[in-house]
Order: C-alpha cells, then sequence, then structure tokens
C-alpha cells in the first residue's frame, strides 16, 4: 500500500486523477491507496 498519495482532491498540489490511481494501483495488486 502507498502510504502518501495527493489526488485531484489536494487544493494545493494534487495532480493525480482518482480514476488513473485505481487502474495503477489495480495494475501493481495494491488491495488500497
Amino acid at each position: 500500500m502507498h502510504l502518501h498519495v495527493h489526488s485531484e482532491y489536494s487544493l494545493l498540489d494534487g495532480a493525480c486523477k482518482i480514476d488513473a490511481l485505481a487502474a495503477r494501483a489495480a495494475a501493481f495488486d495494491q488491495p488500497a491507496l
């Protein structure tokens, strides 16, 4: 599990889209973000 991530909902430095994060986690067989 990745312990620190900034999504598009982070006001200051979020750039990752939720759908892309979920797809990448699934590709690496990670059960959670």
